[in-house]
């Protein structure tokens, strides 16, 4: 553990983390976070001794890493080691949106399943079309897996990936039309922020799927309300949310939704390795000046 090796300072909770970096600003060189909690302009500028962010995760949308390379701050993230267990909660959203298994699970604990009819059929998930938003290393672990299940996989990225089996779409819209389902995949930030919109949505389908494990910024959810709402798309399984911990009311009363509290990567093993990897850049920085993971 890092406070076995070195001196630590720890913030009591994430939003108390710039007061407790202000506290102890004459003597932090480096600072651990996470994905989620990030690190901003005003805590790189709050630390004047500040050489190095590890971050725990591969969401770079909370850290700010202009703010960083002005100041010449090494940031690290988690790559790689997180891939299988987020490709396989899409696998599994996917399908529980598709085939109802939550919403049946749900029926059988309230003692309805004399009474479940015609009504309560899903959709078949194999050999169908899936649509692939963004397709790094997680998009390309989801496509792999959905292979497996003899689908037709397309993906849109601003640019063709080389060495890919699958076909590219330059258009997203274009791709949602041609897709029964679509997964989010794609980094977040201001540059994807809404790419999922109205428009998308309704290409999707009233039988469309959407899911997302990226980030929640990705999906316009005011419009993904909307589109659920006037039957204009078929369900949606999410992982990640705008504004977490906060989640939708009109969503959580949906049962063609399926919740999850951004849990990607949270399987014991991966969980580990993760912090592994942060404890890992933590000590090569401290050796060598360089990280084993840098994000830029």
């Amino acid at each position: 553990m890092l406070q076995d090796r070195h001196a630590c300072v720890a913030a009591p909770t994430p939003d108390q983390l710039l007061a407790t970096a202000r506290a102890h600003a004459d003597r932090l060189e480096m600072v651990v976070t996470t994905a989620t909690d990030g690190a901003d302009a005003a805590l790189i500028e709050a630390l004047p001794k500040l050489r190095a962010i590890c971050s725990l995760g591969v969401g770079l949308d909370a850290l700010d890493l202009e703010a960083a390379k002005a100041r010449a701050v090494a940031v690290s993230y988690t790559p790689d080691v997180l891939n299988d267990c987020v490709a396989d909660l899409a696998v599994g959203l996917l399908i529980d949106a598709a085939r109802g298994m939550g919403r049946a699970e749900r029926l059988v604990r309230r003692g309805d399943w004399p009474r479940i009819g015609p009504g309560a059929l899903g959709t078949r998930v194999s050999g169908r079309k899936l649509g692939i938003l963004g397709l790094g290393r997680i998009g390309q672990t989801i496509a792999r897996r959905f292979a497996g299940f003899d689908m037709d996989i397309r993906y849109h990225t601003r640019t063709p990936r080389e060495g890919v089996a699958w076909t590219h779409e330059p258009s997203l819209v274009d791709l949602a039309r041609w897709a029964d389902f679509l997964i989010v995949a794609c980094a977040g930030g201001e540059a994807t922020r809404h790419l999922v919109d109205a428009r998308v949505l309704d290409a999707l389908g009233p039988q469309g799927i959407v899911v997302n494990i990226a980030r929640g910024s990705v999906i316009d959810e005011a419009a993904l309300v909307l589109a659920l709402q006037h039957g204009r798309l078929g369900g949606a399984a999410l992982d990640v949310f705008d504004q977490e911990p906060q989640v939708p009311a009109a969503l959580m009363e949906m049962d063609n939704v399926v919740l999850l509290p951004h849990i990607g990567s949270a399987t014991a093993q991966t969980r580990r390795a993760m912090g592994d990897l942060v404890l890992a850049n933590v000590e090569e920085f401290l050796a060598t000046g360089r990280l084993r993971t840098p994000a830029y």
